[in-house]
């Protein structure tokens, strides 16, 4: 993953970050996730992360709790620092934001005008820092079961850039972009060798492409 000179050395991340609890949206080390922010309270999380430092956790609810005024959160998310970002007329932010690294919650600290706010360790999740990784095992048959669940799913992909893509980085832009389920994401979101990822992933779209054969066949 490429990194700008605006993002932070690892041993500058913040021991206190603001969170925003939203279940299916992922980012991972160097994808970039899009973001409509309109409710008043996450309006002021984003000018607050501007002020400082511009870093925000994404983390998943559980699945539990996900209809909860105040969901209970999963244990490890993935902090994005904003890259751009627009003011709208009628009171949004629309903004980009590009994963940085993977964190785990030490503790919930007390909110900060109304947004949730987590000590987080960095420290398992140092690999996000590095280029080298473990790579995908067998990345022909990966790709052939990629391209087996898109087909199936009507995912539209450029095929020509995933070929070209470094292991790391496309696992990473999968796991944020593929249409899985929340569990299914954090599970991946979890993982920390990019081959254990990739294997865990590949097992994913294989169920996920043969409930969907079994489902058409039960229709004819």
């Amino acid at each position: 993953m490429t990194r700008t000179p605006f993002f932070p050395k690892f041993s500058d991340l913040p021991a206190e970050i603001p969170i925003f609890p939203l279940p299916g949206a992922v980012v991972m080390p160097g994808v970039q996730l899009p973001l409509n922010i309109f409710e008043p309270r996450y309006v002021r999380m984003v000018t607050d992360a501007l002020a400082s430092n511009h870093l925000i956790g994404m983390i998943q609810p559980t699945s539990e709790t996900m209809s909860d005024e105040v969901p209970e959160i999963h244990r490890i998310g993935c902090a994005g620092r904003i890259t751009s970002y627009s003011e709208t007329t009628d009171g949004r932010i629309v903004l980009v934001l590009t994963g940085v690294c993977r964190f785990q919650v030490i503790s919930e600290i007390a909110e900060e005008h109304g947004y949730r706010r987590v000590r987080a360790d960095w420290e398992r999740f140092a690999a996000d820092y590095q280029e080298s990784d473990s790579p995908i095992a067998d990345r022909k048959g990966f790709l052939t079961s990629l391209k087996a669940y898109c087909a199936l799913r009507g995912v539209e992909v450029p095929w020509d850039d995933v070929e070209q893509m470094a292991d790391k980085d496309l696992t990473n832009l999968l796991c944020a972009h593929l249409p899985l389920s929340p569990e299914d994401k954090q599970a991946l979101i979890e993982t920390l060798p990019t081959g254990d990822r990739a294997a865990l992933m590949r097992g994913l779209l294989d169920m996920a492409a043969a409930a969907s054969m079994d489902t058409a066949e039960h229709r004819h």
